[in-house]
């Protein structure tokens, strides 16, 4: 990273550990084909780089990823003592297969730490397939349940409440891991399990996004558009419901297309219409005008330009909106 990290210990520590978990999946996704995809590297700063800032590594066009973002941040704010925040580091992924027979997968391990030096971990793990394979929902939540050990329980009962989405009465994926404000006092301890865990788990997708592959390497057109539509589903939680998304859109605008980095680049814009109907308000209001970013109905792409048009939108909604905004700071 191209700026000064966090004076802290702690800062230092959990940084050095999400770029080497950041490199350890990038690693897993390029083994993963043949020939090995290319990812580009892409660098943001935080104010100039004097708050820190980040690097995503951004799969290319043409492979086997239909959209694939490995991301780390480090902020920090040894300059101003009166902010709560002194730091935090995260590495935050999203990984969607061309082909719909490969599941997709969210993946958050965060370090934040107070000005008194107090802190706590996030871990969050969510395997999101188009098209449902129980093998495939197996090994993933075996590996939840060995190496998350006492915290599964929880994990689980925290995951799959965060990614239901009422209005639909759906989840979004079909195994959820989330521990929120994670800290038992001991370090040392929550950092080797955050480690453990994080890099289990994107060792094990590595497995199943291989298999999946090999096994199933052809689809059809149906196959493909309950893709999209899944993905569909994917932008409608992100973009309404997903608070590190809103966190990450509404405390600057340096980062918008890193933060929405985890939209898939296709989605049927006349099913997300059809949900307005059964989006509690206020939320309805933004779907809507989320929509007017796209001229057409039917299956739309979902660039860059539409990504800074939803930045913009989302801000402005919730501006209009602070009640919702039920985030930490």
């Amino acid at each position: 990273m191209k700026f000064p990290l966090s004076t802290s210990e702690k800062g230092q520590k959990a940084t050095e550990l999400v770029r080497r978990l950041q490199q350890k999946f990038v690693d897993e996704l390029s083994n993963a084909s043949d020939p090995k995809t290319v990812f580009e590297v892409v660098d943001w700063l935080r104010d100039e780089g004097i708050h820190g800032g980040g690097e995503r590594y951004v799969a290319a066009e043409g492979g086997i990823f239909d959209r694939a973002s490995v991301n780390v941040s480090h902020v920090h704010y040894d300059d101003l003592p009166e902010k709560k925040l002194a730091s935090a580091s995260a590495l935050s992924a999203i990984v969607h297969p061309d082909n719909p027979n490969a599941p997709s997968i969210h993946i958050h391990f965060s370090w934040t730490e107070l000005r008194d030096g107090t802190g706590y971990w996030r871990m969050m793990a969510d395997l999101n397939p188009s098209l449902p394979n129980p093998d495939h929902k197996k090994m993933f939540e075996d590996t939840l349940k060995q190496y998350a050990g006492e915290h599964f329980e929880s994990g689980k009962e925290q995951g799959d409440a965060y990614f239901y989405v009422e209005a639909l009465d759906v989840h979004r994926g079909v195994s959820h891991f989330y521990l929120e404000g994670f800290d038992s006092g001991d370090f040392k301890k929550d950092f080797q399990f955050a480690e453990k865990l994080a890099s289990e788990v994107i060792q094990a997708y590595g497995q199943i996004l291989k298999l999946s592959l090999d096994t199933s390497p052809n689809f059809n057109q149906e196959d493909k558009q309950k893709q999209i539509d899944y993905h569909t589903l994917y932008l409608y939680q992100v973009l309404t419901l997903d608070k590190g998304t809103t966190a990450g859109i509404m405390v600057h605008n340096q980062n918008d297309l890193g933060v929405f980095g985890s939209l898939p680049s296709t989605i049927n814009s006349g099913l997300l219409k059809s949900w307005i109907e059964k989006t509690p308000p206020p939320l309805n209001d933004l779907v809507a005008r989320l929509l007017k970013v796209f001229p057409e109905e039917g299956n739309v792409n979902v660039g860059n330009q539409e990504k800074i048009a939803f930045a913009k939108i989302v801000r402005a909604f919730y501006g209009n909106h602070s009640e919702l905004l039920t985030f930490r700071n």
